[in-house]
């Protein structure tokens, strides 16, 4: 009867274990992610006042100075909402198994 405790306990043991370093890499996957989203949404602040400032320091067109800014605008709701959806898989997954646990 004691040996059949022992592998038991030694059962359990192991699969906390498991859904312990499950939970903590989620974890961690999301903190990298917030991060990025962080670094993402500075890199495209910066570029806009870049660009607006190159902008307003040339001599150029109002055209151009206007398909710049659309541009930049683009690049950067696409780079942050391809982010969110990096972000929003990862809830969702790490939501997933803290519930199974």
């Amino acid at each position: 009867m004691t040996v059949v405790v022992v592998i038991v306990v030694i059962v359990v043991a192991v699969v906390v274990l498991v859904l312990v370093v499950v939970v903590v890499v989620r974890v961690v996957v999301v903190v990298i992610v917030v991060v990025i989203v962080e670094v993402v949404i500075v890199k495209a602040v910066v570029i806009v006042v870049v660009v607006v400032y190159y902008c307003c320091s040339t001599s150029g067109s109002i055209r151009k100075v206007v398909v710049i800014i659309v541009v930049v605008v683009v690049v950067i709701v696409v780079i942050v909402v391809a982010v969110v959806v990096l972000v929003v898989v990862v809830v969702v997954r790490v939501v997933a198994v803290v519930v199974v646990v």
